[in-house]
């Protein structure tokens, strides 16, 4: 049977490699995100150096002032302006729910992990040790429950926010296109 010391020594490095895996899930997940993000950035600066490119081509061969002004007061740019937020949008909405799921991985495996020490600890401790036992063991349950809340008031807020940007996004669209129509 194992030492008390050796107990807590095989628990501090399990839990010392359970922190490490979690922040490498978690850098992995931001570098991800961050990728998307450069990578749509990318694609939008280009799309609209080409889109700068081609109305530059039209506006100089315009035939008359009319047809370079009419040229000129086209706003193609608010659905793309769109498109662009709704990308971002699904990019930070993917991103918090792969953090809320990594994080959530880790926790109930360190508190499961955790318990499970306790309980080990338990068959060796002296007797009179129970009410201190039950503590840990409730001080470990109120943490997880306290995460547990916390994620879902974090999931709450994420869901909170993608509506309104849904909503922005929706609004913001309708009032381009009704721009859009008026100059026609």
């Amino acid at each position: 049977m194992f030492t008390t010391p050796e107990q807590f020594s095989a628990a501090a490095k399990t839990n010392f490699e359970a922190q490490i895996a979690a922040l490498n899930d978690l850098t992995t997940h931001a570098f991800d995100s961050v990728t998307k993000i450069v990578d749509l950035n990318l694609n939008t600066a280009k799309a609209s150096f080409e889109e700068t490119s081609a109305t530059a081509k039209k506006l100089l061969a315009a035939k008359d002032p009319q047809e370079f002004f009419s040229l000129a007061s086209a706003q193609p740019g608010a659905d793309k302006a769109i498109a662009y937020g709704r990308s971002l949008a699904g990019i930070a909405s993917t991103a918090q729910a792969e953090f809320t799921k990594a994080a959530e991985t880790h926790i109930t495996e360190t508190s499961r992990k955790a318990i499970e020490l306790v309980d080990t600890l338990s068959k060796n401790a002296p007797a009179g040790s129970e009410h201190a036992i039950a503590f840990v063991k409730t001080a470990i349950g109120n943490a997880t429950a306290g995460y547990e809340q916390l994620s879902k008031t974090a999931k709450q807020a994420a869901d909170t926010l993608q509506a309104n940007v849904n909503t922005t996004v929706e609004q913001f669209s309708q009032t381009a296109k009704a721009a859009t129509r008026s100059k026609k």
